[in-house]
């Protein structure tokens, strides 16, 4: 249980806890978060759990993104404010839900639609993470020879470093892709609506999804498949295999994306290796990505941090990746990151969770760090910090700024106090805090990190405060690619 107490929810929490229920205080409503994810992370139980852990257990929706094989019933009776007792009332199991299949003719259809495509693409989004269906996703792709991209929480059904993966070439894919398959994937802001200039505007989508109200947002699918990701990822699978289909990898749509992909690849290799002082993101991640352990769970939110970070810190495995998400949420990543941590205690994985936050995300519920703390989370935060949102100024511009009059006048509304010891913080509640300026101090501070699991970290990276994505190339029809 997560929460945040005050009358009642003191006795509520007590009550938990005399019935054997882990309660996690936090410091802000980002506890609402961190049940959420913790629910998702949390293996699904195959029996009746015994009572001490049946919320943990028992109460939850899966990573499936269904509701889990048991539930439970706890009620309280309170007197004059004072926990009296706390009871089960009820604990039942029932069994997993029917798993549904898409309509047999609409699945020939959309591989008809695919053998026709000359640019196909498809989008894996973090419904097919849910559902998962990293094993036939990943057949699916190496019998069919397509090239694909994952979303943000998409990433890792297969490796991003996957030969068939053209994250590296987004903008470019999307933009020329005649047919595109989405597997649970919403066609939102962050995939443009999928509509023009971002997207061509003849594409023909084929459409798999678990719930009817998803199909047709914003763009009338040319074949809807509606049912179990996996289950119909399966379908689509048989009919390539039955078929004996490949999309040729000699085709010059293929050619393009690579030749995409290695332009980008060069740019942001210039930028990595870059070690002057201050730093620049593509440095920092660089270096971060390469000391990472493959299996670990990375937790990213900011405007740049997690736009960059997207494209240059890999995922490996499904579900271990966390952002900000559909919404944008700022606030949510150190939530995130202590549920995620609690499940790893609790299933004693060895797996550790990074949390890469800027310093604009992190202000938005950083006194989390003393949750870290006080429950002893080895979690590692790193705050990439440029002293704003989006840009910020340096310690003499700043300088100069006060010298000007009021600061509330003349600052800019995106700066924030530079080089702040957002260090200092975790140090203050007795985590390890590290402040970085250099390459060879990043790489220390973070192998220190890993390797420390008695308590939680806070790396502070200042970089340079106009530090900024690498430039987009835009195209005679004004699209950025």
């Amino acid at each position: 249980m997560f929460g945040i107490v005050g009358v009642p929810i003191i006795e509520v929490a007590m009550a938990a806890q005399a019935a054997g229920i882990r309660y996690v205080g936090m410091r802000n409503e980002q506890a609402v978060e961190a049940c959420r994810l913790y629910s998702k992370f949390s293996a699904r139980p195959s029996s009746l759990e015994a009572i001490p852990s049946v919320i943990e257990k028992a109460v939850r929706t899966s990573i499936y993104g269904r509701p889990g094989a048991c539930y439970v019933d706890i009620a309280g009776d309170m007197v004059n404010a004072k926990v009296e007792r706390s009871k089960v009332r009820e604990v039942s199991c029932c069994p997993p839900p029917p798993v549904s299949l898409a309509d047999q003719g609409s699945v020939t259809e959309a591989i008809s639609v695919f053998k026709a495509a000359k640019t196909p693409l498809v989008i894996i989004g973090k419904g097919a993470a849910y559902g998962r269906a990293e094993t036939v996703l990943r057949e699916f792709i190496e019998t069919s020879g397509l090239p694909f991209l994952p979303t943000p929480m998409g990433k890792g059904v297969l490796p991003d470093d996957h030969a068939n993966c053209v994250a590296a070439a987004r903008s470019r894919a999307l933009l020329l892709a005649d047919v595109i398959l989405l597997f649970g994937a919403r066609l939102n802001w962050m995939l443009h609506f999928g509509l023009p200039p971002r997207f061509n505007p003849n594409v023909k989508i084929i459409q798999v999804d678990l719930c009817a109200e998803e199909m047709g947002n914003n763009v009338r699918p040319a074949v809807a498949l509606l049912g179990d990701i996996s289950a119909v990822a399966t379908q689509l699978l048989m009919c390539v295999r039955r078929d004996g289909w490949k999309y040729p990898s000699n085709t010059e749509w293929w050619s393009t994306l690579k030749s995409k992909i290695a332009a980008n690849a060069k740019i942001s290799k210039a930028l990595a290796l870059q070690s002057t002082v201050p730093l620049n993101y593509y440095t920092v991640f660089h270096h971060i990505s390469q000391l990472l352990p493959h299996d670990c769970i990375i937790v990213s939110e900011g405007a740049n941090t997690m736009d960059i970070g997207r494209t240059m810190l890999n995922n490996y495995l499904p579900r271990h990746r966390l952002d900000a998400g559909t919404f944008g949420t700022m606030g949510v990543g150190l939530g995130f990151a202590i549920a995620a941590a609690a499940v790893e205690a609790s299933q004693n994985t060895g797996r550790r969770v990074v949390c890469v936050e800027g310093d604009s995300a992190f202000g938005f519920s950083g006194m989390e760090v003393e949750t870290m703390c006080r429950y002893s989370l080895p979690v590692v935060v790193i705050v990439v910090n440029n002293n704003g949102i989006y840009s910020g100024v340096d310690s003499e511009t700043w300088k100069a700024m006060k010298q000007m009059g009021e600061l509330t006048s003349v600052a800019p509304p995106v700066s924030l106090l530079p080089e702040a010891r957002y260090d200092e913080v975790m140090k203050a509640f007795g985590g390890r805090g590290l402040l970085v300026r250099t390459v060879e101090e990043l790489r220390s501070a973070l192998q220190l990190s890993l390797s420390d699991w008695e308590r939680p970290s806070l790396i502070n990276v200042l970089i340079d405060p106009s530090s900024d994505r690498k430039q987009q190339v835009t195209t005679t029809s004004g699209i950025k690619t």
